[in-house]
């Protein structure tokens, strides 16, 4: 399946949470459609399960066949498989990259990443799906500083994360530790995911 390229104000809406992270597209709570506003049906415990695992997947824009590769790669790491996961989601470097104010999106952190604009430890990496190490040091190309997409974007950062720290004169960011739970997206049961997959 691939990469769902639909509006996402709407797939939002029909998700229940702000995928943009702004809460714009929540102004109408309720979903898209012509019977949107009326109640809706009751959901089986799949149904819950498989809204869980769309709310993670698009939130962070993966594709089917990714966000499973990397749900198996987080289950054999010691620890809960559930939580274990949306550490390595929010590891990825394109998610960091968005975290650390150099995109507005994290659609436009992917793309800052695959064109080549993004350095880690000095070195260039453009696989947005890039597991970044604690430690490890991003920053962007001498050239790429100038960008005025990413000047607009730091200058309209208004939250960074605890566990990254950001450099303003270098324009630089360190994954200082990994997340705890409490500070990953709390919208988000990762427990029905684990159930969805062990099924």
């Amino acid at each position: 399946m691939s990469r769902y390229t639909g509006p996402k104000f709407k797939l939002s809406r029909r998700l229940g949470i702000s995928l943009s992270g702004t809460g714009k597209e929540l102004k109408r709570p309720f979903p898209p459609g012509q019977h949107g506003p009326g109640q809706r049906k009751k959901v089986s415990g799949y149904g819950l399960q498989l809204a869980e695992k769309q709310k993670l997947r698009h939130m962070y824009g993966l594709n089917e066949k990714q966000f499973r590769n990397l749900y198996t790669k987080a289950q054999k790491v010691q620890g809960i498989a559930g939580e274990n996961f949306m550490i390595m989601l929010e590891s990825r470097l394109d998610n960091l990259v968005y975290r650390l104010g150099f995109a507005n999106s994290r659609a436009g952190a992917r793309q800052l990443v695959s064109h080549g604009h993004i350095l880690v430890n000095g070195k260039k990496v453009d696989i947005a799906s890039y597991l970044v190490s604690t430690g490890d040091m991003i920053s962007l190309r001498e050239r790429s500083k100038g960008l005025s997409s990413v000047k607009e974007a730091i200058a309209n950062r208004n939250f960074l994360p605890n566990y990254l720290e950001f450099n303003e004169a270098a324009v630089e960011g360190k994954y200082v530790r990994l997340p705890e739970r409490a500070e990953l997206p709390q919208e988000i049961d990762e427990k029905q995911i684990v159930e969805f997959y062990s099924r």
